[in-house]
């Protein structure tokens, strides 16, 4: 179907002038795998099993609407086959060399390897074409995703992400390409990084199943569920079932009103959490099967992952700008913690979340290896807490406020403004409610005024901070771009100010809550020199006698 593509081995110069052709010359165009045709079809599925499921509620009874149905089907089907024949037989794509157009690039990039820049152009389009062509040293990340249809088939998804791609603008995509295409075009894509083998152990982890535990101690247990009971509910709508009215459904609400409440609730509650606890498990061993974290060479780091759908996702070590460690709360509970990446390249927030997980839910102290082994370094702040500068007793206080405020207040007055109305039952159940809210909110507000800390370590600016999520991050002082300071009337007369670091890579900005404002300024400057110097008015200046560092 295509020529070859060069050597299978990622990450060496000799493989690179292989691959590449001849300064000034031209490559091959290449097309897709035509099994993109069926990969376009796999639309169809979830109309067509609606009907079925239609056909199945109504003893083979096809209405005239389901007909009617089947018509548009037919019709969409003819429409989008040929537009999907029409984009395979326009979409080409080739490594090619430009000659001496972007030697300046290509020297500053390649370390002069001669005079040809090698590109990545893929074109496209019917009535307006479109040529997009990139440097492959501008290339940052290479993602293979395969879905279920896709795996059925025999083929992948390919993204290249490029530098300056975080919302997906930048980013060169081809779907489909068979699986051993994909790795080859993938290894000539990253060809431009160095050759040097790594000095450690190139894998840093691999799955345990014994991390399944932790699976049972995320958002899943429960949001979960009722996720899953919704996209039913919609399904069922959507094909005309009422599910309240199924037999079933009304016979089982029927024996939870007539049984007393102190059994039926917890046996609800019990029901929940066991069949939430069997989908995070399931979901678990889905998206991490086969998980694998490894160096597959000096300056390249690679996540390979997944049953169903799989998801193979290449980072260069230049683009990656920090790690994250996340500790939610009942995951922190059973002693586990997640890993992140702060890179570039990974496309818009969305994307990101999905591309830059580096460790399923595991025991922390693997976290704490896995994210030292990505930095190549310990991760800095693992220590005792006292490694990071604790924040202002105020911040305590503006948590325990919010907390009453926006938790325990507006339960407490809606219970006894009903009670006043209708029963004094609802009376006993507010206080009750405003006891144990209470309690448990200046609970959570200590906690998430001790998790509150910031410090610098090395090359690296160090934060940690939330409850619910507890977040320690480490991010390479020299990927900050810019500070901004955020304040309201309410930290102002604190004397806070939340500092936020811009970074071109991850979320495009990590959050420092609740800093005294008196300190940070000082602290940005020195975190990230270069950025505040301009702004900054220092003590015993002509004019400006103050006793601290401020922002002028």
């Amino acid at each position: 179907m295509s020529a070859p593509l060069g050597p299978e081995a990622p990450g060496t110069h000799a493989g690179a002038e292989h691959a590449a052709p001849a300064s000034g010359g031209t490559a091959e165009w290449r097309r897709l795998d035509p099994r993109t045709l069926l990969v376009h079809c796999g639309w169809l599925a979830a109309p067509l099993g609606s009907l079925a499921l239609t056909a199945l509620a109504t003893g083979g009874r096809i209405t005239a609407k389901a007909w009617f149905t089947l018509a548009a089907l037919a019709v969409a089907f003819a429409v989008v086959t040929t537009i999907g024949l029409i984009r395979w037989a326009r979409t080409e794509f080739r490594i090619a060399a430009t000659g001496s157009r972007d030697d300046g690039m290509a020297g500053g990039a390649g370390g002069g390897r001669g005079s040809a820049a090698l590109t990545f152009d893929v074109r496209s389009g019917l009535l307006t074409r479109r040529l997009r062509s990139v440097p492959l040293h501008r290339i940052r990340t290479v993602d293979l995703t395969a879905s279920p249809l896709h795996r059925l088939l025999g083929v992948t998804v390919l993204r290249a992400g490029t530098a300056g791609s975080g919302d997906g603008s930048k980013e060169l995509s081809l779907e489909a390409l068979a699986v051993p295409e994909a790795e080859r075009l993938r290894a000539e894509l990253l060809a431009y990084a160095d050759a040097e083998a790594a000095t450690n152990d190139p894998v840093v982890a691999r799955i345990n199943w014994r991390w399944l535990r932790y699976a049972p101690l995320t958002f899943w247990v429960i949001g979960g569920v009722f996720v899953v009971a919704g996209s039913a509910y919609r399904v069922l709508d959507g094909i005309g079932i009422e599910p309240w009215k199924l037999g079933f459904v009304q016979r089982a609400f029927a024996e939870l009103g007539a049984g007393a409440l102190w059994l039926t609730v917890p046996a609800v509650l019990l029901a929940v959490l066991a069949l939430g606890s069997v989908g995070a498990v399931v979901l678990y061993v889905e998206n991490w099967w086969n998980y694998c974290l490894e160096w597959t060479d000096a300056r390249t780091l690679r996540v390979r992952r997944g049953l169903f759908t799989t998801r193979a996702v290449t980072l260069e070590r230049a683009r990656l700008r920090g790690v994250l460690l996340r500790e939610p709360l009942l995951l922190r509970a059973g002693g586990g913690a997640m890993v992140r990446a702060v890179a570039g390249g990974l496309g818009n927030r969305e994307e990101n979340r999905k591309r830059s997980g580096l460790l399923p839910p595991a025991p922390r102290t693997e976290a704490l290896r896995v994210a030292g082994g990505t930095l190549r370094a310990p991760f800095p702040g693992s220590g005792a807490p006292a490694a990071l500068a604790p924040h202002p007793r105020v911040a305590l206080r503006r948590r325990r406020v919010r907390g009453l405020l926006f938790a325990v207040l507006p339960g407490t007055a809606v219970l006894t403004g009903l009670g006043t109305a209708f029963t004094p039952v609802l009376l006993h159940c507010a206080w009750i409610y405003a006891a144990l809210t209470t309690a448990l909110v200046l609970w959570l507000a200590r906690d998430a005024y001790r998790s509150l800390g910031h410090g610098v370590d090395g090359p690296y600016l160090v934060t940690r901070s939330g409850t619910f999520s507890r977040d320690t991050l480490a991010l390479q002082r020299e990927a900050i771009a810019a500070w901004t300071f955020t304040t309201s009337p309410f930290t102002r007369r604190a004397g806070l100010v939340a500092l936020t670091a811009a970074v071109a890579a991850g979320e495009d900005g990590y959050r420092i809550p609740d800093l005294a404002a008196t300190e940070a300024a000082g602290f940005a400057a020195a975190a990230a020199p270069g950025i505040l110097e301009e702004f900054l008015v220092h003590p015993g200046e002509p004019g400006h006698p103050v006793p601290e560092q401020r922002l002028s």
